[in-house]
């Protein structure tokens, strides 16, 4: 049964989910962030996924990035795939501008996480409700 790493629990907010992955926001307003995790147990490298899962994960992935940079008018893309300390699979995909406090340096540690207040996680929902409309399901259920 796939469980959420406990890590990716306590510093995200989940969005929702596609065919294969959940969808999560890390809880740092200073980027939009997004964490795809495919809700396939023990699987820690993108090649222990069989082959449709693979192309799953890619098409997931390529689609997000492209909705993000388009919603949140991002300057570059930042699709990676880490897990040197979460093992459970998850791909980051970041909404990079020129201006964020990072720029341009690699986010991790850059920076002390700034948490979201809710009313602007609701801000990101609408956002992604108008765009993530086809094989979404966003947790709300709607």
């Amino acid at each position: 049964m796939f469980a959420l790493d406990y890590r990716l629990q306590q510093d995200t907010l989940v969005v929702g989910d596609f065919p294969l992955c959940r969808l999560l926001l890390m809880n740092d307003a200073q980027y939009p962030w997004f964490i795809l995790v495919p809700r396939r147990e023990e699987v820690s490298e993108l090649f222990q996924l069989d082959a449709a899962d693979q192309r799953l994960l890619w098409q997931e992935t390529t689609q997000l990035a492209e909705i993000l940079k388009d919603t949140f008018a991002a300057d570059k893309m930042n699709v990676a795939t880490l897990g040197n300390v979460v093992s459970q699979l998850h791909m980051h995909v970041i909404v990079r501008r020129r201006t964020d406090a990072a720029w341009p340096a690699p986010v991790w540690g850059k920076q002390p996480a700034q948490p979201y207040e809710p009313a602007a996680v609701e801000v990101i929902r609408a956002k992604l409700r108008l765009v993530l409309t086809e094989d979404f399901v966003f947790e709300d259920g709607q």
